[in-house]
């Protein structure tokens, strides 16, 4: 097998592990083929927690089972070395005699952590590790940040005006509702990325503004975690965030404030905000945070530096006044046009 033939199956590792995202929380994204004298004759990925890994799902559907034993393993992720709720994909691995595995990349979980290729190495497979490693780190960029810097990995997403403004400039009796500047493609698109993520946040004037629901509703997939940071903790008490079923928290200075429905946890004073959610969100087993404004929020978490990515929507029309948007210094990962908008995305590179 060529370093090009590697690079190939692995990338349908990649394509396959994708379908899953956003479903296998706390667990990562992992996709494996099995390849026999050059064609793929089994392939799987992982679902969710708790069911088959992608290895045992590639193993399971080879219909010869003969052919393992002269085949090589794809998989983007380390198998498991560990009993969980499954047992460990490295022992099935070697027990099935397959002499060849092929790793995009090291699991860096405390759990794993290079035993399940130490396993496979001791148990003489021929072991390649590191193929399309950036591209097999980026699908599991929440799991990895979750693991290695020990809080959720942070996404910021806005939406701003040709001229550089998240809102028009709005009277005191000015009605509540969003001031839409990308188009209906855009917002599925922002649904989607939502059913990714497990736990989305907001600060309270964008709830007092806007009224979001914060859910998914023009995607199919699960509402996440809501999250409101105010720390007056005055707000409406009748909130569209209330009208979905998952748990909403709001993180406040104030633990008398009456917000229906909500998990209040206080915020310490010294402490920036963001850290205090970071590490509360940790604690609680949460692997991404999606953070969609408003602009005091954003600023916020922009000035602490805890921030992975930032997803900003620039649309076509000038505003001439209002809301500034945020300015944010970042490595451009993507460009996409819309009809009403263009979408850059960018990456933290810690300037």
């Amino acid at each position: 097998m060529t370093e090009k033939d590697d690079i190939k199956f692995m990338k349908r590792c990649l394509e396959l592990a994708s379908r899953a995202e956003g479903l296998t929380y706390p667990n990562p994204l992992v996709g494996s083929v099995i390849v026999h004298e050059g064609k793929i004759v089994g392939e799987g990925y992982h679902l969710r927690a708790g069911e088959a890994h992608a290895e045992v799902n590639a193993i399971n559907s080879v219909a010869d089972k003969g052919k393992l034993k002269s085949s090589t393993l794809y998989v983007n992720l380390e198998p498991c070395s560990h009993f969980g709720r499954t047992p460990p994909c490295a022992d099935l691995i070697v027990s099935e005699a397959i002499p060849r595995v092929v790793v995009g990349t090291i699991d860096t979980s405390a759990k794993v952590s290079g035993k399940g290729l130490d396993k496979l190495r001791a148990a003489g497979r021929e072991v390649i590790c590191g193929v399309v490693e950036e591209d097999c780190r980026r699908l599991n960029r929440r799991f990895f940040t979750f693991n290695e810097k020990e809080r959720p990995y942070i996404t910021l997403k806005w939406a701003q005006s040709a001229d550089g403004y998240l809102d028009i400039k709005r009277s005191d009796n000015a009605k509540t509702g969003p001031t839409w500047i990308s188009g209906k493609p855009e917002r599925v698109l922002v649904h989607k990325w939502r059913s990714y993520e497990q736990a989305i946040l907001v600060g309270a004037g964008t709830v007092r503004t806007d009224n979001p629901k914060l859910n998914v509703r023009y995607w199919a997939g699960t509402d996440p975690i809501k999250i409101i940071l105010s720390n007056s903790g005055n707000l409406n008490k009748e909130l569209a965030l209330n009208e979905t079923n998952r748990t909403l928290f709001v993180f406040t200075g104030n633990m008398d404030s009456n917000i229906p429905g909500a998990i209040k946890v206080k915020l310490a004073g010294d402490i920036p905000a963001s850290i205090q959610i970071a590490e509360y969100l940790f604690k609680e087993g949460i692997q991404s945070l999606l953070v969609e404004g408003g602009a005091k929020v954003l600023n916020h978490f922009i000035s602490t530096g805890l921030w992975d990515e930032a997803r900003i929507f620039t649309g076509r029309t000038c505003f001439n006044e209002g809301i500034k948007a945020p300015v944010i210094k970042g490595k451009m990962f993507s460009a996409t046009n819309f009809d009403g908008s263009s979408l850059g995305i960018y990456l933290n590179d810690g300037s």
